[in-house]
């Protein structure tokens, strides 16, 4: 449906909801890291304390809330984060975090409910490991709050956060979370033993020191596959190193001809028009491989980090010409276009809109990544479509020509 389909795109691409996703987080992240408290009406509070004294399955209920509420500046950012998730169409991540966050709630009550002693040794702990874990998150609210700065800056072309950037953030802020995790920063509300690294700590340094280090060559082009969900595509790279040392540059945008949207990366030769993309097709007599994407479609980062990029693949793909069309694009058209769609009057006022009435009207799919393989005249080549799935062989099976 045109509308639903509309409404996900905006929610999900519109720079609106992103830039207040992303100042959500932020906000989630400092609070965090100590800078204030965000914290409920204490009248609120007060009336759930009260009914906690009452008898029965309410008086429970209410113990139980006022629990929650009380916690709601360490818990309201996690909760919230999770939230914005579930807005976006995620399904699965939202449903794990809120379940799991339900038992940590649940389950103190019940160990200690066979175990009372095991209070007594909670209070002597004090709260400076619950601070800790705060820090920790906070660092991760940051880093995730990018991907929404980031969605927003493809959409609408801001180029804020190429991809090089947006590699040296989060090298630099899972580079500080190992040192303050060794004890070599600290926050307003860390207690004298933060200092002190534990075993546990030591560990988790090493792990975010060496995910950092890990980083490091994708600011040179390397696929970086473990952020490839997160970070925005190759395409925006300033310059890249190929295997074999040579280096394009000017974000890739080699044109060629009178073709407005081509480039030729590493030999793959790309357009982003399908109007354009088809006819040197024809001129040169070369099947053509049309991928509906978009700026926002993390499934589309991971097939190009570790299916597209593959050399094996990459083989093969150089027989065709490329046409990636993005869905989320909110570059305006130079005249709008109307078309007829379900029975209903469709106004399609961007690029993205276009290409993405292109894929509902002629392969029935809205879903990206979204792959078809056609001839010269514009006939499919291959029967059927391909979807998201790592599954390299599989890949290969669909695309031979």
């Amino acid at each position: 449906d045109a509308v639903t389909a509309d409404i996900f795109n905006w929610l999900s691409t519109h720079w609106l909801p992103n830039i207040i996703f992303f100042v959500v987080f932020m906000v989630f992240a400092a609070s965090f890291f100590g800078a204030f408290e965000i914290t409920l009406p204490q009248s609120l509070v007060n009336k759930s304390d009260k009914g906690a004294d009452k008898k029965g399955l309410a008086g429970v209920f209410f113990m139980a809330l006022t629990l929650v509420l009380v916690s709601f500046s360490c818990t309201g950012p996690i909760v919230g984060s999770v939230l914005i998730k579930s807005t976006q169409g995620e399904f699965w991540e939202p449903m794990v975090t809120m379940l799991a966050f339900s038992l940590a709630f649940a389950l103190p009550f019940t160990v200690l409910a066979f175990s009372p002693s095991l209070l007594k040794k909670f209070r002597q702990s004090g709260g400076g490991w619950l601070n800790s874990v705060k820090v920790v998150l906070g660092f991760v609210e940051i880093a995730l709050g990018l991907k929404f700065l980031s969605v927003a800056d493809l959409a609408y072309g801001w180029h804020i956060l190429d991809r090089e950037v947006f590699v040296s953030l989060w090298i630099v802020i899972f580079s500080l979370l190992g040192c303050y995790l060794l004890g070599l920063i600290s926050f307003p509300h860390d207690d004298e033993d933060h200092r002190k690294t534990s075993v546990s700590r030591l560990f988790l340094a090493i792990i975010s020191l060496a995910f950092a280090m890990y980083m490091v060559p994708g600011l040179w082009g390397a696929p970086l596959r473990a952020i490839s969900a997160f970070a925005p595509p190759m395409t925006t790279q300033d310059w890249v190193m190929t295997p074999g040392g040579q280096v394009i540059g000017e974000r890739l945008e080699v044109k060629g001809g009178d073709y407005k949207t081509m480039t030729n990366h590493g030999g793959q030769i790309t357009f982003t028009d399908y109007e354009e993309g088809m006819a040197y097709a024809k001129e040169n007599n070369m099947p053509v491989f049309l991928d509906f994407n978009g700026f926002g479609c993390v499934n589309c980062r991971k097939m190009e980090a570790a299916v597209l990029s593959k050399p094996e693949v990459a083989e093969h793909m150089h027989k065709y010409v490329l046409i990636s069309l993005i869905v989320d694009d909110k570059t305006k058209l130079e005249e709008p276009i109307t078309v007829e769609e379900n029975g209903k009057t469709v106004t399609l006022k961007t690029i993205g809109d276009k290409w993405s009435h292109m894929q509902r009207a002629h392969y029935q799919s809205n879903a990206q990544p979204y792959y078809v393989q056609l001839d010269a005249d514009g006939n499919r080549i291959v029967e059927g479509s391909y979807a998201y799935d790592e599954d390299i062989e599989k890949f290969l099976n669909w695309l031979k020509y």
